[in-house]
């Protein structure tokens, strides 16, 4: 998480202590269609992995330029990531959709996104609504 984002918004959803995570990365627009196609298909493998570490509700969403707007809930991304990090299956995906980013400056897509603060979330404010008497 970058030093001047702030913690996102804490819910419960059934899970404790989960929070919501929403990051931008840039895919090249010249090879986006191949990067849907390769999401489209994730090895079994990866998506195990990314369940054990702690990524749950994982999506990602691109426009036709090639933004890329991924979330995610967590208990704590950077120790998601971490755990991801530490498996031979997010080494071997993280070098194969390398090429796929711009503006990593060196870094593994998973290491270079940029985490978005959560300002509003409408469950959030629904439940902590005062119950209104009833009559």
């Amino acid at each position: 998480m970058s030093p001047t984002a702030r913690r996102p918004e804490t819910h419960n959803g059934g899970q404790t202590n989960v929070r919501r995570y929403c990051f931008l990365l840039q895919v090249r627009p010249e090879l986006l269609d191949e990067y849907r196609a390769r999401h489209a298909d994730v090895w079994p493998e990866m998506l195990r992995a990314l369940n054990a570490a702690g990524w749950h509700r994982y999506s990602l969403f691109a426009r036709d330029d090639g933004l890329l707007v991924g979330y995610v809930e967590a208990a704590d991304l950077a120790e998601a990531q971490m755990a991801m990090a530490a498996t031979d299956v997010n080494t071997r995906w993280q070098a194969e959709m390398s090429r796929f980013f711009t503006g990593l400056d060196g870094r593994r897509p998973d290491e270079g996104l940029l985490v978005l603060e959560q300002i509003f979330n409408l469950d959030d404010q629904l439940m902590n609504l005062e119950p209104k008497a009833e009559y």
